[in-house]
């Protein structure tokens, strides 16, 4: 069995946007007097939709919920100017990316962020080209922890669960990719996402499949 696809997580993975979104949503929060502390975002809520996170806060700090539309949409307005005003290109992921789709691997991009959101930090990181697909929340019913999101990439690419490479940073997508099926990378930050580690991860994986077909 080789692997024949990578799949990323975006936020916290091919993009640094969790201060972007923690910053989005306390903006918006506060319009109305709430706020999330920074450790609680990042142990809590770190990796979840924000309609999630909404729900969550709704039944932890009272916040009413007939102000979860509105909250979602003024979120939404400031992250993208957010992403316009400090989304750029980096070097080491278009490197990473040009090359493995240079050496026949499929590419994709499964994130909890909205369509939108999605497609504009794409665009802004010069990473759209090297892609087979972009799936958001928008595309699935059940966001991460669930493997919805995953699976329909793996569906999406017409392979296996084991012949997928899923990257991912935070325990909700961990928990999402190893449902799923797919083998894992996990990593602490986007500075870990280089071609090396990647190919790295790929050997390990393929080298161990070979040891066991040579011990059957």
């Amino acid at each position: 069995m080789t692997i024949k696809a990578v799949i990323f997580d975006m936020d916290g993975v091919l993009i640094d946007a969790k201060d972007w979104h923690y910053d989005a949503l306390n903006r918006a929060l506060g319009l109305f007097g709430f706020t999330i502390e920074r450790y609680e975002h990042a142990t809590a809520y770190d990796g979840l939709p924000t309609r999630t996170k909404l729900k969550r806060l709704s039944v932890e700090k009272k916040l009413p919920d007939y102000l979860h539309t509105f909250i979602n949409e003024m979120k939404q307005r400031y992250t993208m100017e957010i992403i316009y005003e400090r989304c750029r290109p980096r070097f080491e992921h278009e490197y990473a990316l040009s090359r493995l789709r240079m050496e026949g691997y499929r590419l994709g991009v499964a994130s909890n962020s909205m369509r939108d959101t999605v497609t504009l930090m794409m665009e802004k990181a010069s990473l759209t080209a090297y892609l087979d697909f972009m799936l958001s929340n928008q595309d699935v019913k059940a966001s991460k922890p669930d493997p919805e999101i995953y699976l329909t990439a793996i569906e999406k690419l017409g392979l296996k669960p084991t012949e997928c490479l899923i990257v991912e940073d935070n325990q909700n997508g961990i928990k999402a990719a190893r449902a799923a099926g797919g083998h894992l990378l996990v990593v602490k930050d986007v500075d870990e996402v280089t071609y090396d580690n990647i190919k790295q991860r790929i050997a390990e994986i393929e080298g161990a499949v070979k040891s066991a077909g040579s011990a059957a």
